[in-house]
């Protein structure tokens, strides 16, 4: 593995066990759990509770779960869906009548149902080792006691407060006098301990049956929403299975729609039929590639990923060696393309991420997030946590894939990821990229840095980035401080619509963390320093 000093900070490196996260305190907790002889599952669910407390901005009980599991005596990959459906009284009808052309995006009819409390039993109940009220234990403690708020998290809790929580209902209860803490200072969250102590002494009914359940059902029946008590004890969390191709002799794993992976898997296929032995020394053919791969990607995805109990994902298609050739052709080196369509199927056929490697060789990919940073801002009195805005990536299209439709699923932007051994499916590591629609950009952009450029783990994170911005009419390609003025000028000059980004808004380009198993067993990790986290290794068992 070649050693660039270019990162921002070093890769970490062991060999008991890791865990990466996007706060030093969750990863401090999931270390905890693992000391303690908890597993990567169990100590994985344990970091997104201690989140939830730390960085209340991005995650937390009242949003939507992915998770991909490796175990390591199976040398198996499995994926857990965890993500909530839409109420069974909404529809495009009812939206129709009322006059919506599209939905606003903290309305309370963007809440679809929680799946993170189901997720988190669902996953320890297959692979966890330790009981929950263990799990929960830190961060009850952290949510009791308080803790110090981190730099990065402090100045989205403020664009937060001034954006949905100072207009939604009890959205001051995650607030201080009205205002979001400063870094530095001590933030207390009874309301959530309360949550997760009732959810540790009885279960996830207590989210969806009992009184968080009631209290959910309430505060969005007071914003004008309409999800009930039925769609949350209907609810349940899906064990499905995982989608992947082969890169640069890595196998590469995402969670099967409604999840965007599928838009990763996709961009990296075309790569492998592309000639870029030249990208080394050109930075712009680098990036253009890059970006002329994820435009295709996302094109499919846009067109084709739904819930697959709605419609049917020609998946094989979308994910064949055939069907990258087809779209590699579309690529030119020295031109962006005008327009970008998606293909047509033979007629036969913010949020947190973290992960965790523990001392047996489990690992854990994971996922949770509200959306939109505190999601609809909407906060159940009491209980200290938001929930989420999900349903607003639904398409009010009539016939859209993505159409909004009771007891469905959306359009979902978090994706964990995992590479394995094509050979003999031996673990390489989990890895993931937080962030919206940069999401799979960021999957295809560190596992190029990671497979192809061969670059450890951090250094792949500290790499510049581009962003392809979904919602620009005008194609807009966001590239990161750090990309040198020609290179822009290059892709400019190629047709590629340019917006240079630096300072705070950077958050754009997403936050990752990786964990890597080497050929002799060491564990090297690495931690986005565009967020305030870093990864920690375990040093006794």
């Amino acid at each position: 593995m070649n050693f660039d000093f270019n990162a921002r900070r070093s890769p970490v490196y062991g060999t008991k066990g890791m865990v990466a996260s996007s706060q030093p305190i969750a990863t401090a907790v999931g270390l905890e759990i693992l000391r303690n002889g908890g597993n990567a599952a169990s100590a994985a669910i344990s970091v997104a509770a201690a989140l939830n407390v730390t960085e209340p901005t991005s995650t937390g009980i009242g949003g939507d779960v992915f998770v991909l599991y490796y175990e390591q005596k199976t040398k198996n990959v499995f994926a857990l869906n965890g993500s909530g459906r839409v109420p069974l009284s909404l529809s495009l009808q009812l939206l129709e009548n009322e006059g919506f052309q599209e939905l606003p995006p903290y309305h309370p009819y963007t809440i679809t149902v929680p799946g993170a409390c189901d997720a988190w039993f669902t996953l320890n109940e297959k692979f966890g080792n330790l009981p929950m009220s263990n799990i929960l234990s830190p961060a009850i403690d952290l949510a009791t006691n308080g803790f110090p708020v981190s730099p990065i998290t402090s100045y989205f809790w403020q664009a937060a407060a001034n954006r949905q929580l100072k207009t939604a209902i009890n959205g001051n209860q995650m607030l201080i006098s009205g205002k979001a803490p400063v870094p530095g200072q001590i933030f207390r969250n009874i309301g959530l301990a309360k949550t997760l102590s009732l959810i540790a002494g009885q279960g996830k009914e207590a989210f969806y049956q009992g009184e968080i359940a009631s209290a959910i059902v309430d505060v969005i029946k007071t914003a004008g929403g309409c999800l009930s008590l039925v769609d949350l004890e209907k609810h349940h969390s899906d064990w499905v299975k995982p989608i992947s191709v082969d890169y640069q002799n890595t196998r590469i794993w995402e969670c099967p729609p409604n999840g965007q992976g599928l838009a990763a898997l996709i961009g990296l296929n075309i790569l492998n039929h592309l000639e870029l032995e030249f990208t080394t020394k050109n930075q712009h053919l680098r990036y253009h590639y890059q970006i002329e791969a994820m435009r295709l990607a996302f094109s499919d995805a846009w067109a084709f990923i739904s819930d697959p109990d709605f419609s049917s994902i020609p998946m094989d298609w979308l994910l064949s060696a055939d069907y990258a050739v087809e779209r590699t052709k579309l690529i030119q080196p020295s031109v962006a393309m005008k327009e970008v369509k998606h293909g047509t199927p033979p007629s036969t056929s913010d949020t947190v991420y973290f992960c965790i490697v523990d001392q047996e060789g489990n690992a854990c990919s994971f996922i949770n997030s509200n959306y939109m940073g505190f999601g609809t801002g909407i906060v159940p009195s009491g209980y200290g946590f938001s929930l989420q805005n999900r349903g607003h990536n639904f398409s009010l299209s009539k016939g859209h894939p993505n159409q909004l439709q009771p007891g469905k699923r959306p359009y979902h932007t978090i994706i964990p990821a995992m590479a394995t051994h094509p050979q003999n499916n031996t673990l390489i590591g989990p890895f993931g990229v937080m962030g919206g629609f940069m999401q799979p950009q960021g999957h295809l952009q560190v596992a190029y840095n990671l497979f192809y450029d061969c670059l450890d783990p951090q250094t792949s994170l500290d790499r510049p980035r581009f962003c392809i911005m979904p919602e620009s009419k005008s194609n807009e390609i966001a590239l990161e401080e750090g990309i040198d003025f020609q290179t822009m000028a290059a892709l400019a000059e190629m047709g590629h619509t340019i917006k240079p980004v630096s300072g705070m808004n950077r958050a754009i380009f997403g936050r990752g963390q990786i964990i890597l198993r080497d050929e002799y067993g060491v564990l090297i990790a690495g931690s986005d320093s565009r967020a305030d986290g870093c990864a920690m290794t375990l040093i006794k068992t």
